[in-house]
């Protein structure tokens, strides 16, 4: 399965290293990245793939939040399915 990460919050050193370590430690492979700042602001969205993942996709989406609030960012996965009809035209 696939799934869509998003990340955003106030540009600093190392978001994209905590995010893809947490990723990597649970098996999430990174199959596309896409990052950029706004001014002072931090947006990435990544496309990755969930085949190896060590835990329930209920689980990560769980870690992934609370790493995001620890570190004043949002960080939110959505699986490619439903990213996918929620933004068709």
């Amino acid at each position: 399965m696939r799934a869509i990460v998003t990340v955003i919050g106030k540009d600093r050193v190392g978001i994209i290293a905590s995010v893809c370590t947490l990723l990597a430690q649970c098996g999430v492979n990174i199959l596309d990245i896409s990052q950029t700042i706004m001014q002072e602001y931090f947006t990435m969205i990544m496309l990755v793939d969930l085949t190896t993942c060590s835990l329930p996709f209920n689980q990560l989406s769980n870690s992934l939040k609370k790493s995001g609030e620890d570190q004043a960012l949002s960080i939110r996965i959505q699986r490619e399915d439903i990213f996918t009809a929620m933004h068709r035209i």
